[in-house]
């Protein structure tokens, strides 16, 4: 194979991987997490060291809630007129913040005929978790 063929193939190969994430929204860096950190393709470890709560990865979630995270990070429109609203975090299993701090987006789930239980709760410092169970349990979620 030649040189320029690889060359070529790599790039496109690249940008497959690229395109294939889904989305740009980040993880906010920790106390003890770099850049570098945060632009890897895996996370630290196995659970968030700031909330204590396990990650998953952008590219691991349904189709409809990476549709959402594009939507989340391009501002929207949104289907739902609560996407955006404040999250209070009644339940207490996100890391304290101030009320505002913050905003919930509904994600479609097949076969649900109104909102159904899947959320991503977003913070104002950049953070995105994921819940299946309309707020019982969370994941955060990672690139």
């Amino acid at each position: 194979m030649s040189r320029r063929l690889l060359t070529v193939l790599l790039a496109v190969v690249g940008l497959a991987l690229v395109a294939g994430c889904g989305t740009t929204v980040t993880p906010a860096a920790g106390p003890a997490e770099g850049a570098a950190q945060q632009d890897a393709a895996l996370p630290p470890s196995d659970v968030d060291p700031i909330s204590g709560l396990p990650w998953v990865l952008a590219v691991e979630l349904p189709p409809s809630a990476q549709d959402t995270l594009l939507l989340i990070d391009s501002g929207g429109p949104f289907p739902y007129r609560k996407d955006g609203s404040t999250f209070g975090n009644r339940e207490g299993l996100l890391p304290d913040e101030p009320t505002g701090y913050y905003a919930e987006y509904t994600v479609p789930k097949p076969g649900e005929d109104d909102r159904g239980p899947w959320r991503l709760v977003t913070g104002d410092g950049g953070e995105v978790y994921w819940t299946q169970d309309h707020y019982s349990s969370f994941e955060r979620v990672w690139g």
